[in-house]
């Protein structure tokens, strides 16, 4: 497996990752119904580098980093990773974390802050932590949860040394 920048041309292959993470509607704030049309302007913004796992020609995960804010803030990153169904318990999500974090450090951030990262989602939280990221605010019942209803969301920082 490798980890390479993507291009538009992986739009199809990201958009296979995108549409079955977000219809479940349990961990991220897009849209269930985001379309394939949404996919350019919602993961491949114009401030994200985007990053896809591949292996035999497919796609199997992917994030984007890009800066949290702009001017005074943009030496903190933000990221947000998606791997496939199908992968899953295969470590993949781990691996985006740590590649996330050489390319964070690579390209000069200070840190990555997850703006968003829902309670319930505890093997998402629980990776962070792994890695090194803290949780450093809740917003409560920031999340509306389709199958749960309302759910915190947290704030989680690492710092880049």
């Amino acid at each position: 497996m490798i980890i390479r920048e993507a291009s538009l041309n992986d739009l199809d292959g990201v958009w296979e990752i995108f549409e079955h993470v977000v219809k479940g509607g349990d961990t991220y704030a897009y849209a269930p119904d985001s379309t394939k049309d949404d996919l350019p302007k919602l993961w491949f913004a114009p401030t994200a580098t985007v990053y896809v796992a591949e292996e035999n020609n497919k796609i199997l995960g992917t994030y984007y980093i890009k800066p949290n804010q702009v001017g005074l803030g943009k030496h903190v990153a933000n990221c947000g990773y998606m791997v496939h169904p199908d992968t899953r318990g295969r470590g993949l999500g781990q691996q985006l974390g740590e590649h996330s974090l050489l390319m964070a450090k690579e390209s000069g951030y200070k840190g990555i802050q997850f703006n968003f990262v829902v309670s319930t989602n505890t093997t998402a939280v629980k990776l962070w932590q792994k890695l090194g990221f803290s949780i450093i605010g809740t917003i409560p019942k920031g999340f509306n949860h389709q199958q749960l209803g309302y759910v915190d969301a947290y704030i989680m920082f690492q710092e880049i040394r």
